[in-house]
């Protein structure tokens, strides 16, 4: 009977033993399984365990927020985004928590952007427009809005974004908890996900790293990375660190140093933001190489006193980057001596170990998303991305890999990302002179 239902490879492993499976499937059990699957059930078994004590504080810290009433600087910096700019007043308009100003910074667009800010900043749907004649990057943009806000808060968004009615107030209350958090990171989910296949995949990717991910990293301690979409600071922690430094990923340097200078950093996965994840892979490729090389960067290159005892070590901080690295840097280099090890140590057996590896992670997958649906508050939604699933082994397993494994080798060896031209040529060769 069992011999009917099952495929010849899943009968083939029961047959050789446990202790053959786990040599063979070493890669997945120690670090794959673990951190993705055990960790994440522990983390949200514990918290679900304080789940009323966390509610009630939750509930205080709101209460305070709009006893208090504080003005909020809303920041957005960008190039050539004045077609997203009424959209992105509208959602804004919308929103529960309202005593907020509205700061838009003009990185040298060369389309409309100027006459179309020009236009709300008239029409009183923002409160200041800002123009760099001559871009500097989105660094910059920021900081110069930074230098004109006045808020007891800052709150940076990507000006392509739309935001839950509630998004503003839920990313500023966790302030409330603790003086010494000191920035706040969003929840950013893809919003066309009916696009195309590469954005439906995405917006499983997102699910999976940033809606979960950034729980358990949070729970844990050592989240790392306050989104550049959405994110909110305290101003006089952004005045201390001298604001953003030049990207890419500008967003997990500054958290960073945010962390650095001894204050934590935390996320709230029920600040909703929606944005445009790119529909093309071609596209991806683009992007996620730029995104990649931020981690040779920042987190091995610029952040490496992290690692070493000094005067302000902390080991939260050590094992926030060291986690970040060991998952995509090191595992990264794994993989390939694992791929080495199985194909000359049990090539003739690769008709039962490729189906069984297959099986093993889109299982993984479905488990994950299990976990997901668990909490997500578009459950109906984000249910139609599971016929999906299957598919994320070949997008993070083979296209995501072989793209991070490009990008960490332009950067380490040829320093490529200060060539990117995301940033401005004067700015980058200034921050690669200065180790930025």
């Amino acid at each position: 009977m069992f011999e009917q239902l099952t495929p010849e490879y899943i009968q083939y492993w029961f047959a050789v033993g446990f202790n053959k499976f786990l040599r063979v499937f070493w890669y997945f059990c120690i670090f794959e399984f673990t951190r993705y699957i055990i960790i994440d059930y522990i983390v949200l078994f514990f918290q679900n365990l304080t789940k009323k004590s966390d509610d009630e504080k939750f509930q205080k810290a709101r209460h305070e927020l709009f006893l208090e009433n504080p003005l909020i600087s809303i920041i957005i910096p960008g190039k050539n985004e004045g077609a997203h700019l009424f959209k992105l007043t509208k959602s804004l308009a919308e929103q529960t928590y309202q005593n907020f100003e509205l700061i838009i910074v003009d990185d040298g667009s060369d389309d409309d952007t100027p006459i179309i800010g020009k236009n709300l900043e008239r029409l009183g749907l923002i409160d200041m427009f800002i123009r760099n004649e001559m871009r500097g990057g989105k660094a910059s943009a920021a900081n110069l809005a930074l230098r004109y806000a006045k808020g007891k808060f800052i709150v940076h968004l990507d000006a392509d974004c739309s935001f839950d009615r509630d998004a503003i107030e839920q990313v500023v209350i966790p302030f409330y908890y603790d003086e010494k958090i000191g920035a706040v990171g969003g929840n950013v989910k893809v919003r066309n996900y009916k696009d195309s296949l590469c954005a439906s995949l995405q917006a499983i990717e997102y699910l999976k790293t940033v809606s979960v991910g950034r729980i358990i990293t949070s729970y844990l301690g050592i989240y790392k990375i306050i989104s550049g979409a959405f994110g909110a600071f305290r101003p006089e922690i952004l005045d201390k660190i001298g604001g953003w430094d030049i990207g890419p990923g500008l967003d997990g340097d500054i958290t960073v140093k945010i962390r650095k200078c001894g204050y934590k950093t935390v996320f709230a996965p029920k600040a909703i933001c929606l944005t445009n994840a790119p529909s093309k892979f071609k596209v991806l490729k683009k992007q996620r190489l730029r995104w990649d090389k931020s981690i040779i960067r920042f987190r091995v290159r610029k952040h490496r006193d992290v690692y070493f005892p000094h005067a302000n070590f902390s080991w939260s901080n050590f094992f926030a980057l060291f986690e970040n690295v060991f998952y995509n840097v090191i595992l990264d280099i794994m993989w390939l001596l694992y791929m080495i090890d199985i194909i000359f140590n049990y090539s003739s057996s690769l008709h039962f170990i490729i189906p069984m590896n297959f099986t093993l992670y889109v299982a993984m997958s479905y488990v994950q998303m299990g976990s997901i649906l668990l909490f997500t508050e578009r459950k109906k939604e984000e249910t139609k991305l599971l016929k999906f699933v299957p598919l994320m082994t070949l997008y993070t397993g083979v296209f995501l890999r072989l793209v991070r494994t490009t990008a960490y080798y332009q950067e380490f060896f040829f320093k490529r990302s200060y060539e990117d031209p995301w940033n401005p040529v004067k700015s980058s060769s200034m921050a690669k002179k200065y180790g930025l």
